[in-house]
């Protein structure tokens, strides 16, 4: 038996259940996030390729040659050449491939569809009971902004502090009248920074993304830390483009008066579970070279080694099999 396809079958179970959850409790993603978010995406990735990978190596066991010498896919002959059970595991291997497949086109197809219905929906909503900054003199509080900067904000009458961004084409940033009581003019910099750093990164596809992968793959093999915590690092991202602009105080205080802020599915927010986590990160170093060019080369190792290791000895094979 070609030692490709469990190897494949190995790696895409190592890479969807025990690699992620010791990436989400390590501490170091909070001093090397954009390198943390690399390599997670390089970790879904290679899941993906592995899994597919083991599906395509048993596909090659499967062209057994025929009575002329060249490749059959005939189930007779497979089942004479491999064995009736042998045959049965690797129909049944090839089988989930696709299904996981299958799972993943229609799971991204689902989530887009989906997260983009629900962003409508509120951004309808937010349009008609929202205003504009002009409406209640905020303008004045946006200093330096140009009137493009500030035409797709919306402020919202409640007394909570609020703070969120819906991305898309027709993106919003809402604030609450709570949130203009509560914070001082840098302070409110330091937010809209936060959200515009999310709207102009695209974060939102990433979290697609990572969605997709995370609802394709069956509960039983799936890590349920690393949408939790790839969603905590954009919001890192996005701290250190605030303190970029204001620094650390302003975006602290910030984040402490949104801390109880709530955001419709969809939106990101710049309050929420992880506020204590992020500001304790504002009081030390926020990012570390060492430890980023560390993750640079482990995504590397992550979708390159193995692929080297396994994928060019079956492609080896599978050649062979198709020139006899």
């Amino acid at each position: 038996m070609n030692a490709a396809a469990p190897v494949f079958a190995l790696l895409a179970l190592i890479l969807t259940g025990p690699a992620p959850e010791l990436l989400a409790r390590a501490a170091w993603p909070s001093r090397a996030p954009r390198a943390a978010l690399v390599l997670w995406q390089a970790v879904a990735l290679a899941a993906v390729l592995a899994a597919f990978g083991s599906g395509l190596a048993v596909a090659s066991e499967l062209l057994v040659p025929g009575p002329n010498g060249h490749p059959t896919t005939s189930p007779a002959d497979e089942i004479n050449a491999l064995g009736l059970p042998l045959w049965i595991i690797y129909v049944t291997v090839l089988t989930l491939t696709l299904l996981v497949g299958a799972r993943l086109c229609w799971a991204i197809v689902r989530v887009s569809v989906r997260t983009r219905r629900r962003r409508a929906q509120h951004r309808m909503i937010v349009d008609l009971v929202g205003t504009e900054p002009t409406a209640h003199g905020h303008h004045r509080r946006l200093t330096g902004r140009s009137r493009s900067q500030v035409a797709d904000l919306r402020v919202i009458d409640t007394a909570e502090p609020v703070a969120y961004c819906l991305p898309g084409l027709r993106q919003r940033v809402v604030l609450s009248e709570g949130t203009f009581a509560s914070l001082d003019d840098t302070e409110i910099t330091a937010i809209l920074s936060h959200e515009r750093c999310h709207l102009r990164s695209r974060h939102d596809l990433l979290l697609e993304a990572f969605t997709a992968v995370h609802e394709a793959f069956p509960r039983f093999v799936r890590s349920e830390s690393a949408l939790g915590s790839v969603r905590l690092l954009v919001e890192l991202l996005a701290d250190d483009s605030a303190v970029k602009v204001t620094g650390r105080k302003p975006l602290a205080r910030a984040l402490i008066a949104c801390a109880n802020s709530t955001a419709p599915q969809g939106a990101l927010a710049a309050g929420g579970q992880h506020t204590v986590l992020r500001v304790q990160r504002l009081t030390g170093p926020l990012a570390d070279t060492r430890v980023a060019v560390a993750a640079y080369l482990a995504s590397v190792a992550i979708l390159l080694v193995p692929t080297i290791a396994v994928a060019v000895p079956w492609l080896i094979e599978l050649d062979r099999l198709l020139n006899t």
